[in-house]
């Protein structure tokens, strides 16, 4: 089985590695200010058609999330070295490898302005006012870590929980939200540099087809190792029974209810409609897979939001980084295995379903 990457560069340098001696072009945006960790240049590295414009297309896309990009970049290794088995007889390939470059090096969901990349996607002159995130926002961000405010700010969540329902604590909190820029899932008040970049690659790679496949691979929802494909797009009437013949009745919908994610604003999905030419046929799932209670990932998120917005010790840090390897990208081979094995059914659904 694939190796899953522990750092960013062993990542991107495995891809590229992957990607020659497959024989498939690439290309490579630098960012102009992030650096890693180890003061290492960042980058999203785009894998390309070649020849002729093709007909169709399958397009993967990892690391939207930063730390969720390790399972990404795995499922996008196996595909080029052949590991997992996606006909693509007539199906021209793009991957765009660690789309949050900054967010993946530092094992962050965010990028380096603490953007949430899948709530960056929208006319930020109209974004939606988030009064139910502002009504929460002092109890997901207390002034301490583990005091008296971060026990009065849980209490607070839990009453709001018991009164309201997780469904509502979960809208309010991960919809998205452009008002708090320390806040969790804050979309911004610009695009963002990965957002230019995504739009770039769909209009060089992706327009002028007649069919694309998108699927933007992500972790830390559902079931521990359970894969689940979330429909995100497609502007025509027929997209979501269209995806629902791909997936099968595994294929949920956060506007029904029926998926572990709420509606969100400002998703990648949305952008690569609106830059598609009318009459290019999208079928858009994000492909989910789960590790641990919703709950717990969200201590890791503020446990990760505090040690960046405060000054903390060393052992803050260590603590908050290990909570998020284990919400997001944990270091379990049984799940590393499910995660492949849920990767292999659906990207051959997907590239079986363009075809059909």
């Amino acid at each position: 089985m694939t190796r899953f990457p522990a750092t960013y560069p062993e990542a991107a340098a495995r891809f590229l590695e992957l990607a020659t001696e497959g024989g498939f072009e690439t290309r490579t945006h630098l960012h102009p200010t992030s650096r890693g960790p180890d003061g290492g240049e960042l980058a999203v590295h785009i894998v390309v058609p070649t020849g002729a414009q093709p007909d169709r297309v399958l397009a993967l896309v990892s690391g939207t999330h930063g730390v969720e990009g390790f399972a990404g970049s795995a499922i996008q290794c196996g595909v080029l070295s052949g590991e997992l088995e996606v006909d693509l007889h007539g199906t021209s390939l793009v991957m765009i490898h660690a789309l949050n470059p900054h967010g993946m090096a530092h094992e962050r969901r965010v990028n380096e302005d603490n953007v949430d990349l899948n709530r960056n996607f929208l006319d930020h002159s109209n974004a939606p006012d988030r009064p139910d995130y502002a009504l929460l926002h002092g109890m997901l961000v207390p002034d301490d870590l583990d005091g008296p405010a971060r026990q009065a700010a849980d209490e607070a969540l839990l009453e709001v929980a018991a009164e309201h329902g997780p469904r509502f604590l979960q809208a309010a909190v991960t919809g998205g939200q452009w008002a708090h820029p320390d806040g969790l899932f804050y979309g911004g008040t610009r695009p963002c540099w990965s957002n230019q970049v995504l739009r770039e690659v769909v209009r060089r790679h992706l327009n002028g087809v007649e069919r694309v496949a998108y699927i933007d691979l992500h972790t830390g929802l559902g079931r521990r190792g359970a894969a689940e494909p979330i429909f995100r797009g497609g502007l025509d009437a027929g997209a979501v029974e269209r995806a629902r013949a791909w997936y099968g009745d595994e294929l949920t919908l956060s506007e029904d209810g029926t998926s572990s994610s709420t509606p969100i604003t400002g998703n990648t999905a949305s952008a690569v409609a609106h830059e598609l030419d009318r009459g290019v046929e999208l079928t858009a799932i994000t492909l989910e897979f789960g590790t641990v209670r919703s709950l717990d990932a969200l201590q890791a998120l503020r446990a990760d939001n505090w040690v960046h917005n405060r000054p903390a010790t060393c052992e803050e840090r260590e603590r908050a980084r290990a909570l998020m390897r284990a919400a997001f990208h944990p270091d379990d081979p049984a799940w590393e295995e499910a995660v492949m094995t849920g990767a292999q059914q659906y990207l051959a659904r997907a590239a079986h379903g363009i075809r059909s």
